[in-house]
């Protein structure tokens, strides 16, 4: 079994520094960008416009390191962060565990991240230098660890103010497994509370500039009851949530081997089923009325179009990227492409939630 419990976080931050450092010299973006085109699939969604559907789930690059190079592989839009407001380093390390075997990734990062402050910083010099990317820009916050839970809306709204400038849209993150009891964030009341603080803040800074509202989006646990996910459901409804990304990674574990011993969030392809059936139930209960971002598993256009035909309407991958490779993204992207095609749909979104119409 290939687990690399000492190296895999090395090995992470080293090939995204690599590929910052590869991008960065003349030419090069050309290059990989023609190399790794992905056919064009239109999406509108959350009123953006996304020339495909695919995206980089948050995780893969918390500090927006390369936030311009991803488009160079074929992503539709990209996905930074988590971000919380106040600085932290994480979990102790080892914090990141690989498994070829199971084509599965383990975290316990604990949402490192140099705080919303500084991250606005850094994003404001790229803006400045017109090292920006063409597609959208999704900024996944957080709570800090040292924020009680009683006062996490504060946490929420004042990492939203800072960075708010800088994304197309925004993911709530209230289900990482990592920050001890975040996911109890994710209960009705508890959710209502943020959503009112963020909405707050997202309506005042978009009237001062007298543009439109950014996109919030809350994203789910695959490990609440299904109960209590139609909750959180209708809780983002009400607070008028652009959409629901189902799913994060997951506390439960398919089998007992020792890998999956390993504390943590589990995401790829032991995921891919839980996360499917999450946007099903999502999908359903909503009546096709909230936007899914569908992310768990997918590492080929067949796991692609099972979220689509469930309900999403935009994908992620994060741990296809580490086991298939760079061009595992125009693989999926032009699969989805003919799978278009061959079922007789001229748009993305006729393919959305085609499951559910049989």
């Amino acid at each position: 079994m290939a687990v690399l419990p000492f190296t895999s976080e090395t090995l992470h931050m080293a090939a995204t520094k690599l590929f910052r450092i590869l991008l960065s010299l003349p030419g090069m973006r050309w290059i990989i960008g023609t190399i790794f085109r992905s056919p064009t699939i239109c999406a509108d969604v959350f009123t953006l416009d996304f020339e495909n559907p695919l995206g980089l789930a948050a995780g893969m690059d918390k500090k927006g390191m390369n936030i311009r190079n991803w488009e160079c592989l074929g992503f539709g839009w990209i996905e930074i962060g988590g971000v919380t407001l106040h600085s932290q380093g994480g979990n102790p390390k080892p914090r990141m565990f690989r498994s070829r075997k199971h084509k599965a990734l383990v975290n316990r990062m604990g949402f490192n991240n140099p705080g919303a402050e500084a991250m606005a910083a850094y994003l404001s010099k790229l803006k400045r230098k017109g090292h920006w990317p063409s597609i959208p820009v999704g900024i996944n916050i957080g709570k800090s660890k040292m924020t009680a839970n009683a006062d996490a809306e504060l946490d929420y709204a004042e990492t939203l103010q800072h960075l708010w400038d800088f994304a197309d849209v925004f993911i709530v993150n209230v289900s990482s497994p990592n920050t001890p009891n975040l996911c109890e964030l994710q209960a009705g009341s508890e959710l209502d509370r943020i959503l009112t603080a963020c909405n707050e803040v997202n309506h005042n800074l978009s009237k001062q500039v007298s543009s439109p509202p950014k996109p919030l989006l809350v994203k789910v646990s695959p490990d609440l009851a299904d109960d209590q996910i139609k909750i959180l459901v209708d809780t983002a409804m009400m607070h008028g949530c652009s959409g629901i990304v189902a799913t994060n990674t997951t506390i439960s574990r398919p089998s007992t081997d020792k890998f999956m011993e390993i504390e943590g969030g589990l995401s790829g392809e032991p995921l891919r089923d839980r996360s499917t059936e999450v946007v099903h139930l999502i999908y359903r209960h909503a009546e096709g009325n909230i936007p899914i971002v569908g992310v768990g598993g997918i590492s080929d256009a067949e796991s692609a179009w099972e979220k689509i035909a469930a309900g999403a309407s935009l994908l992620q991958v994060y741990s296809a990227l580490v086991f298939e490779g760079p061009s595992v993204v125009k693989r999926i992207n032009k699969g989805i492409s003919q799978k278009l095609a061959a079922n007789g749909y001229q748009e993305l979104s006729e393919a959305v939630g085609h499951a559910h119409r049989r």
